[in-house]
């Protein structure tokens, strides 16, 4: 009996959880996919399929991110469904009590946890990385202009020192597109500006492409490609350059560990660490926020006050977590810390609702 109807309420959540992820990224691909219609200016440089591959390049990492709220919401839309056929209540009156019809239900979350850690996070951060170039190609300057996160970095050279700003990075922060560079000499007076639409680390060298050169009492001078030595190194400039969701899974404890040989900070990149880690017990807080709601429903009634509880708590908890996270990023708390307690506070208020209705 219990094997049979854990069997299931696996197909059962598995069918809402899996409609809700695949409604929410059918949505996701709509809405990117016009907003990136809306930006192509040149049809021949941009052509319709190569826009919908970078539609398709995109939407995994955005789907990776509402992944917590498809379960939440997939969740609900399970247990709602059975209450409203009354099975909860022909499984209680069969002598099964509310965390045995979980069970199920947690054990998936568990493994789609870690599913999206171990498998589905290094295929977004893949997607994302070829994302990236395929929209500097398609895009080119325009690209620099509707980029809102902006990477800087001082280097020193043999004669001075140099701020390099850059729209963009790819390739691990090996190319750079929209790229600014102040120049000054040893004494710290500006020396010149040079802007370029892009640049790719060398041994050695920064190589600019369609640089314009601006000294200081000269006219600015234009240059098909032009050098500016640099004594970074690849991994320094990844560091610098590479946001920590660009990084897999798999990758980031070396990542961590070649930075903190290095001397540079790992703060945000052990907390995308440390986030992936506790994936499976967000996703089971988010199932026991949703039975807490779903479950009061088939006593009590009310679907409107269930579904807005349900809501509420969720974003809840999503700000909860958000508000960690930046407090991690900044390394005002410790990035474990950050990353679990969001996760383990959301379970345990679950669960203490749920043993409040079940147990009294």
């Amino acid at each position: 009996m219990v094997s049979t109807f854990s069997r299931y309420m696996t197909r059962k959540f598995l069918g809402s959880v899996g409609g809700t992820f695949l409604g929410t990224a059918g949505l996701v691909l709509i809405v990117d996919f016009v907003e990136q219609l809306r930006r192509v200016e040149d049809p021949t440089r941009a052509p319709t399929h190569l826009v919908a591959l970078l539609t398709i390049y995109r939407v995994p990492a955005f789907i990776e991110i509402v992944l917590p709220f498809a379960v939440l919401v997939g969740a609900m839309l399970c247990f709602l469904g059975l209450s409203r056929k009354l099975e909860l209540v022909v499984a209680r009156a069969a002598g099964l009590s509310a965390w045995q019809f979980l069970s199920p239900a947690i054990v998936v979350a568990l493994l789609l946890g870690v599913f999206a850690a171990m498998v589905y996070n290094p295929v977004a951060s893949e997607f994302r990385e070829r994302g990236v170039r395929l929209e500097s190609q398609l895009f080119g300057r325009n690209l620099v202009s509707e980029q809102r996160t902006n990477f800087w970095l001082r280097q020193a050279t043999p004669s001075g020192q140099a701020v390099i700003n850059a729209a963009s990075a790819m390739d691990r922060g090996q190319r750079l597109t929209g790229v600014s560079i102040l120049v000054y000499d040893t004494d710290g007076h500006f020396k010149e500006r040079i802007d370029a639409d892009g640049a790719e680390l060398g041994d050695g060298y920064w190589l600019l492409n369609r640089a314009r050169v601006t000294s200081v009492g000269a006219e600015p001078v234009r240059h098909d490609t032009y050098r500016l030595a640099t004594r970074l190194t690849a991994e320094q400039v990844r560091q610098s350059f590479v946001m920590p969701e660009q990084v897999s899974f798999w990758e980031l404890p070396q990542f961590i560990e070649l930075a903190r040989r290095s001397g540079l900070p790992v703060a945000r990149f052990e907390l995308q660490y440390q986030l992936l880690l506790a994936r499976p017990l967000l996703l089971v807080a988010m199932v026991l926020v949703a039975a807490a709601a779903s479950l009061r429903f088939a006593r009590l009634g009310g679907l409107g006050r269930t579904i807005l509880g349900g809501v509420v708590a969720g974003f809840l908890l999503y700000v909860g977590s958000e508000l960690a996270g930046s407090l991690g990023r900044s390394n005002l708390v410790p990035p474990v810390l950050a990353a679990w307690s969001p996760a383990f506070i959301g379970a345990l208020m679950g669960f203490m609702v749920l043993l409040k209705q079940e147990d009294g």
